[in-house]
């Protein structure tokens, strides 16, 4: 394969979860420019719908399929709808995810807690079991978790956060020694501070910002536009013999 070829999605068809907005809106752009039928899927069709038609009108293959990741009777739904449109997937994108709380670890509620694990931990755990058994039928694919840099070093008053992220990389790890053999390569994406809605209490905190950035060495947050770059990679041919791996997009954050 060329090296123009290495990052060619045509004919591929991805799934995108929380691709409404932010940093999953940028990714599904970002593969739908390089040639993968989109399906963009968040909570509400409607959002889902706008991007959507965004890629279309740009000249790129998408549609909207809303999914609830906290659901377990939504996944099975929207991988049926997939299989019944596409009969294939070679691309899944585990993006969407929650952080309802922000506060103190010892006062982290029940509800703040099971609604946190349910879309982070099991969500992402039958997302990928549906998606890698989908993939298996057509001879394999590639699984992107999008973790965070809180999964290595907890974030302050993110802690059930943090706590899922961390097992978002130990799912990306485990899923990827098992799946090795049926050619679905298993990643994940670590992003740093990030200008999303998802994290404006960081982002619009300027004492908050101002604290996150004493530790960030290239001193600025990321637009999500640069975090689908290293999604790219990891979708594509151009990262053939990479899974098991947690790629850190942070501005240098993780370094020690």
């Amino acid at each position: 394969m060329s090296q123009q070829d290495t990052f060619d999605l045509t004919g591929k068809v991805a799934l995108v979860t929380g691709a409404s907005r932010g940093i999953g809106a940028s990714i599904a752009r970002l593969l739908a420019r390089h040639g993968a039928h989109v399906i963009i899927s968040s909570r509400k069709i409607d959002g889902c719908q706008v991007i959507a038609d965004e890629i279309i009108a740009a000249g790129g293959s998408a549609e909207a399929i809303p999914c609830h990741i906290g659901e377990l009777t939504q996944i099975d739904e929207i991988f049926q709808t997939i299989e019944e449109r596409h009969a294939r997937l070679d691309i899944l994108v585990n993006n969407a995810a929650t952080n309802p709380y922000f506060g103190h670890i010892l006062d982290t509620d029940l509800a703040a807690y099971q609604k946190t694990v349910d879309v982070n931990i099991r969500g992402y755990f039958f997302m990928s079991i549906k998606g890698a058994k989908l993939m298996q039928k057509n001879g394999g694919g590639s699984i992107i978790n999008v973790a965070s840099v809180n999964g290595i070093i907890p974030g302050s008053f993110q802690g059930i956060y943090s706590i899922t992220k961390a097992s978002v990389i130990s799912m990306t790890k485990a899923f990827a020694k098992e799946c090795a053999g049926l050619n679905i390569r298993v990643n994940a994406l670590l992003p740093g501070a990030t200008d999303t809605k998802f994290a404006s209490t960081l982002v619009n905190n300027q004492a908050i910002k101002k604290k996150v950035l004493e530790h960030v060495p290239m001193n600025r947050i990321a637009e999500p536009d640069e975090m689908a770059g290293a999604v790219l990679y990891l979708a594509s041919a151009a990262s053939s013999y990479t899974t098991g791996t947690c790629l850190n997009v942070d501005g240098g954050y993780l370094i020690s």
